[in-house]
């Protein structure tokens, strides 16, 4: 279905004026059913969501380099130090960008301009850009750059490359192995060594960037990666208890530091040691009526302030992963809905702030059902 069908049904019923008990609670049902209604990423949304990507992966300004001088020569252009990765304002975001274009491509072989959208990505990330990126990662002052949260999205574009059985894939998937493979030396090295998580609602989430590297690691069968995941998140999370989910969210946050923490032990653990963790972290998740407001956001041209619509995105893949396969639990998927319809009408917005990333948070809650 269209994305904003949802909204017209929802002003459609809210212009009925009802005028007994009957109507008032036929209002309400329609309106519920409408809010609960599952969007579809049909091609009609692939391609307007292939739109944002490409209006931003090759704008190299405005940009937020987030960069350590060592000297007057690292003084260069976004495009020189980062000759794949230079668009949509950061680093992180331009992976994910890529990763979003894979994405619809491999979902959406009929989306509009198929074969001009991969040489596109084949240009971006040819052996020799990528080659670039690895230089910089291996830099003096560069040796935590964008740790975790750009690691983890570029293991899940290194993810998406290698599920897709395809020609094209193949070749971006053998050109970004090099900063792949450095990614997942650098958190193997890092995982040990960190003590305690992060647990915050932006980028440093530890709980987040840890579930994007497992589902890595477990996609093209990498068991020491695996457990070297495994080993950490058990050390930091397992033995935790009432998370303060009133305390969520912060003014920024764009993640729930609770629910990206429950969904990562839901990848880890098995399913009879999962529920009474999940019970002891987060008991008010098996009350049938429990629910969450969503994030509101105030001013979408406002960079931090917009992160709540991506903390909508975020919390509906999270929230939907925790219920996966519990019957118990399947009253979190209605919250998990209601959260992602919120926020997908805002992603087409004409301001850059939410437009160069909020799609690929979209993509990822849409294909989390």
């Amino acid at each position: 279905m269209k994305l904003f069908t949802l909204l017209f049904l929802i002003v459609l019923v809210g212009c009925k004026q009802p005028e007994n008990k009957q109507d008032i609670k036929q209002v309400d049902t329609m309106v519920k059913t409408a809010v609960l209604q599952i969007p579809k990423l049909d091609l009609e949304q692939a391609n307007k969501l292939a739109a944002l990507p490409l209006h931003c992966i090759n704008t190299e300004y405005p940009n937020k380099l987030s960069q350590t001088l060592g000297g007057d020569e690292d003084l260069k252009n976004p495009a020189t130090l980062h000759p794949a990765f230079y668009g949509c304002f950061d680093w992180h975001s331009a992976v994910h960008g890529h990763w979003s274009l894979v994405s619809l491509l491999k979902n959406n072989p009929e989306i509009n301009n198929y074969k001009e959208l991969k040489n596109r990505l084949l240009q971006n990330l040819s052996k020799v850009n990528i080659e670039g990126e690895v230089a910089y990662f291996l830099g003096r002052h560069n040796a935590s750059f964008e740790r975790t949260y750009g690691w983890a999205w570029l293991l899940k574009l290194a993810e998406e490359l290698h599920t897709w059985d395809d020609e094209t894939a193949k070749v971006l998937e053998e050109n970004l192995q090099p900063l792949t493979d450095l990614i997942v030396k650098k958190y193997i090295e890092y995982l040990p060594k960190l003590n305690y998580p992060t647990r915050v609602g932006t980028h440093s989430n530890t709980a987040f960037g840890m579930s994007f590297a497992y589902d890595y690691a477990v996609a093209v069968n990498h068991e020491t990666f695996k457990s070297a995941i495994e080993t950490r998140a058990k050390y930091f999370f397992l033995n935790d208890e009432n998370c303060p989910m009133s305390w969520e969210p912060g003014g920024s946050d764009f993640l729930s530091p609770c629910l990206e923490e429950a969904a990562l032990m839901k990848r880890l653990l098995p399913t009879e040691t999962f529920k009474p963790w999940l019970e002891a972290f987060l008991p008010q998740f098996k009350n049938k009526d429990f629910s969450l407001e969503t994030g509101k956001v105030s001013d979408r041209t406002d960079g931090h302030l917009v992160h709540l619509d991506g903390l909508n995105f975020s919390r509906a893949w999270s929230l939907n992963k925790i219920a996966e396969g519990l019957p118990e639990y399947a009253h979190l998927r209605p919250v998990a809905i209601q959260h992602l319809n919120y926020s997908l009408p805002s992603i087409f917005s004409d301001s850059y702030e939410g437009g160069h990333w909020l799609g690929s948070f979209a993509i990822y809650a849409l294909n989390s059902f």
